[in-house]
């Protein structure tokens, strides 16, 4: 059949209301009726009360979304032409793409869908997944015929947690679709949303390729930082001051060292090497940036063991207060935070951990009996604290009332810089 859905006749189906679903679905339903579907009933309930855990959508947003139906029903997808899958995609223990959630998203749409359908995938994948993995999905389960009967968009999402500047609107959208006719809805129905323009790609494939890179350039910027740090570290030079002086040439790129988590840089490029490897190709760079990144908790960790034992001449007894438990700042996302692994460092050294984050109020998926989060920091218990997380909320604590949690001559560690050089005892 040819492609004649117009924007006129679309409803969608956003699949997967998390951090890149909901703001989604939200923004869509400004314009068009869409139906915002998530296997999770609690979540579901929550978002039609107006509750979202994630803050990115304001209770206000939510109810204000008349265009807007939530459900965990996947018989109301039958109701949709366009369906937008934006499930997660992680890695294994293994550090190998988990696809499970993007292949059980792929069976549930192929259920729904019809002639005519587009199917528009946003999950960060490898190159050639769409089509290599979904496609057949899609064929199997509807029993419908590729560019035939339905045709296939990818959009990569740049969704920034937290950030309320960069946001849906505000960020060009890349753009892809299995035919020109496709890709041309495909780029039509995101700049109806996004003010900020989009841009077409010449294929899925390169749309998917651009969103890999965008996280691994940083990812291995970052490891660059992270390497320098360890060196000026036993130099006994402060980077943040070495840094300071290089930005002040016009060109140097300004990446600063820090523990890389969450769900795009410190999993993204998994994705690229797993490729990689299946073209016989070892990609070292890539590979050598995140073990780089991957080691910084044990740096961290033990930096601070060699502190704790150079004031106290032991560790036995020593309770530590990790200020931060989230992947980034003024957000409640702890997906893959590298603060578990500083945590878990210091507990294999006998060290007694305490973490306070104000920002994660439902410790969904923590196990507590490692991970004690604390209400708020009892004053002159702690023997070391570790700033582990850039929250405003710490900043304009002060350092005073951050080191009155501390016994006297408290060790203070400011893996942000959130504090100048001489109010802390050890920086990043």
């Amino acid at each position: 059949m040819s492609f004649d859905l117009s924007l006129d006749d679309a409803k969608l189906a956003v699949v997967g209301l998390g951090y890149v679903g909901l703001p989604l679905a939200v923004e869509f339903a400004k314009k068009y009726a869409t139906i915002g579907f998530d296997i999770d009933g609690s979540r579901v309930d929550e978002l039609r009360a107006g509750h979202d855990r994630t803050k990115e959508v304001s209770e206000t947003a939510l109810k204000a979304s008349a265009k807007l139906e939530l459900t965990n029903d996947n018989q109301r997808l039958s109701l949709a032409n366009v369906f937008v899958i934006t499930v997660p995609t992680p890695i294994d223990r293994n550090k190998r793409p988990d696809l499970g959630h993007l292949i059980a998203a792929s069976q549930t749409v192929g259920r729904a869908i019809k002639p005519g359908s587009v199917v528009i995938y946003e999950s960060t994948v490898y190159p050639g997944a769409t089509e290599e993995e979904c496609v057949p999905i899609l064929e199997a389960v509807s029993g419908l015929k590729f560019n035939t009967d339905f045709f296939v968009g990818y959009s990569p999402e740049r969704v920034n947690p937290g950030d309320r500047t960069n946001n849906i609107t505000s960020i060009v959208k890349v753009t892809s679709g299995s035919t020109p006719e496709a890709a041309e809805i495909v780029d039509k129905l995101y700049s109806s949303i996004v003010t900020a323009g989009t841009f077409q790609a010449n294929s899925i494939r390169v749309a998917e390729a651009a969103k890999a890179i965008e996280n691994t350039q940083r990812d291995v910027n970052i490891a660059l930082m992270n390497e320098l740090a360890i060196l000026f570290d036993r130099m006994g030079i402060d980077t943040e001051e070495v840094l300071n002086a290089a930005k002040t040439k016009w060109n140097f790129i300004g990446f600063t060292p820090g523990l890389v988590g969450g769900h795009c840089i410190g999993v993204d490029p998994y994705y690229l090497t797993h490729k990689a490897r299946e073209l016989d190709y070892h990609p070292e760079m890539i590979l050598a940036g995140r073990r780089i990144n991957d080691s910084m908790s044990s740096h961290v960790a033990s930096t601070l063991v060699k502190a704790v034992l150079q004031r106290s001449g032991t560790i036995s007894g020593k309770r530590v207060l990790i200020m931060g438990l989230t992947f980034k700042e003024n957000c409640p996302d702890t997906r893959n935070s590298k603060v578990f692994d500083v945590v878990a460092e210091l507990l294999s050294y006998g060290l007694t951990v305490d973490v306070y984050d104000p920002w994660v109020t439902e410790p969904q998926g923590l196990n507590e009996d490692v991970i004690k989060l604390e209400a708020m920091p009892k004053t002159g218990k702690y023997e070391a604290i570790v700033i582990a997380v850039g929250h405003k909320l710490f900043q304009d604590m002060g350092i005073d009332k951050i080191k009155s949690f501390g016994v006297a001559g408290v060790i203070t560690y400011d893996l942000k810089h959130l504090f100048a050089k001489d109010q802390c005892d050890l920086r990043l």
